[in-house]
């Protein structure tokens, strides 16, 4: 085999391997994306209804509730204009809270349930995940302009 036939078929082979690469790589980051949706765009059905996704805002005052087995809680989410029951089965953390911003990850069931996996709380008084915290000023300023077109 020629040089030049060498030289081509190493760069065709190093092409083949980035691209088999490249590939893999999208792949797991595709199969590893967990977007995140207010309960506004859950209720609006604007959330995947397979896969995935993540819910944040306030855990609804009055909503916690422990089943008999100790382990499963069934709460709601709110961002103040829409609420989303959630049930996880497992420990929380300590800083989980009616009225204190919390994310959930998971899934929506076909009841509208959404079944989480995980449950992430704020670490302090200040703290809340940027995504909920907009979505809880996006739906406290719609309901600002529902009371003012009233």
């Amino acid at each position: 085999m020629s040089p030049r036939k060498r030289r081509a078929l190493a760069i065709g082979g190093g092409l083949g391997l980035l691209a088999l690469a490249t590939a893999l790589v999208l792949n797991a980051l595709q199969s590893n994306l967990v977007f995140f949706f207010s309960p506004s765009q859950v209720v609006a059905r604007e959330a995947p209804h397979s896969g995935s996704f993540r819910v944040g805002g306030l855990v609804e005052q009055g909503s916690l509730r422990r089943e008999a087995d100790g382990l499963t809680l069934r709460f709601a989410v709110t961002d103040t204009a829409h609420t989303v029951p959630v049930t996880y089965q497992g420990l929380l953390p300590d800083l989980f809270r009616e009225g204190k911003g919390v994310v959930v990850a998971g899934k929506l069931g076909a009841d509208g349930v959404f079944r989480a996996t995980e449950v992430l709380a704020k670490h302090d008084e200040n703290y809340m995940p940027p995504e909920a915290a907009d979505a809880v000023k996006r739906a406290g300023a719609a309901n600002t302009m529902r009371v003012e077109a009233r």
